[in-house]
């Protein structure tokens, strides 16, 4: 693949192809961004009043490393869009037994020098009162991590392109001919450019055959919260919570910001369609309301304020894909619900190792959480 691609063309408006989008064209690189809906896209994976970043991963201690450089990226969008979009929450991760995930993460953490203080159940209950210490056998509480304002962040990024000059279209890709760069539209018409980036979400198996058994469109529902009369400002000065239940379990965003508070299940349902209603079923609402009643005191006078569906595409070992598809093409996929703390980063390596072909086969790697970044891949911090 030459240097310095004359033009680039991305597939996909969420948080990796608005990432891609951006550093490509602060890089120097023409870019054209093509996105089926608007911007945000409602339909899209990365479309929600808040995505989380978080280091707490278990054993996965390269994608924890990995959250250290997203920090740095993000701080460089906020200084590229003039606004900081994240709230310091912190994190709280709570387990109904010893060892596992918790533990792992614990280890990796602390070897690594990350703060973390261990809570007995009811240091837990006493420092959040809206949670119910039942059943709690380890706490972690990290200061570091919180909420991302996803919305609004991807409104920013747009906002960004545009100043730098990516070109946006409106339309729809029925097709990929990754040998050749080039997207059919649904209209007939196609689009191409010296370098493609495929980052279409859950609508990427379906234009590339070769993704079917590695990534899975995936169906989770959320419930947005209103937090009983009075104590909205208790609620939103709680960190993020991971309740890590032996049956199911469940995360709680805290509602930062204005933002309703949110909860949703940890794990993947690996079925349904992207081009399915987004609107949930009374029997996804209230099976994500279940998991949640042991812990949360404050859920019966909570007021439902929506339930929801979103598609994420799922890796089955929840590893980032940033792999090429030939000399030309390059798709970014697998992000599992996990991937938006990690769009600016992905896309600050990526254009830079377009620029620096000796980079390129580091990528894969290095997305998956697998290899540290080689030399020269990433910005210097600050």
């Amino acid at each position: 693949m030459s240097a310095s691609p004359g033009t680039t063309l991305v597939l996909g408006g969420g948080i990796m192809g608005l990432s891609a989008a951006w550093a490509l064209a602060r890089a120097g690189t023409a870019v054209r961004l093509v996105e089926q809906d608007g911007i945000p896209n409602p339909r899209g994976a990365s479309c929600d009043h808040h995505r989380l970043i978080r280091h707490t991963y278990g054993a996965a201690v390269g994608t924890m490393r990995m959250v250290e450089a997203a920090f740095a990226a993000w701080d460089l969008l906020w200084s590229d869009c003039g606004e900081r979009l994240v709230v310091d929450a912190g994190v709280l991760a709570v387990a109904e037994a010893p060892g596992g995930w918790l533990a792992e993460s614990r280890a990796a953490l602390r070897a690594d020098g990350h703060a973390a203080e261990d809570l007995s159940a009811a240091e837990v209950a006493r420092r959040f009162p809206m949670l119910s210490p039942e059943g709690i056998a380890d706490a972690l509480l990290l200061p570091h991590g919180g909420v991302l304002l996803a919305d609004r962040i991807l409104a920013a990024l747009h906002r960004r392109c545009l100043a730098l000059g990516v070109t946006f279209e409106t339309a729809r890709a029925v097709a990929v001919d990754p040998a050749r760069a080039r997207l059919r539209l649904a209209d007939g018409a196609e689009r191409g450019a010296d370098l493609l980036l495929v980052a279409a979400g859950p609508w990427a198996p379906r234009l590339l055959p070769g993704l079917a058994g590695r990534v899975t469109a995936s169906r989770q529902t959320v419930v947005l919260l209103e937090p009983p009369p009075g104590r909205r400002e208790a609620w939103a000065a709680m960190p993020m919570l991971l309740d890590l239940a032996a049956e199911g379990g469940f995360y709680l965003v805290p509602p930062v910001a204005g933002t309703p508070a949110k909860i949703g299940d940890h794990r993947f349902t690996l079925r349904g369609d992207p081009e399915d209603d987004r609107a949930a079923t009374p029997a996804e609402a209230e099976a994500i309301l279940a998991l949640a009643r042991h812990r949360l005191r404050d859920l019966p006078q909570c007021r439902v304020l929506a339930a929801r569906a979103c598609y994420y595409e799922v890796e089955p070992r929840e590893r980032i894909l940033l792999e090429p598809l030939g000399p030309r093409a390059w798709v970014l996929t697998g992000t599992s619900g996990h991937g938006f703390k990690f769009g600016p980063v992905l896309g600050l390596g990526f254009a830079r190792a377009m620029a620096a072909p000796a980079l390129q086969a580091a990528l894969p790697a290095w997305a998956a959480g697998e290899a540290p970044p080689p030399p020269g891949l990433l910005p210097a911090p600050g």
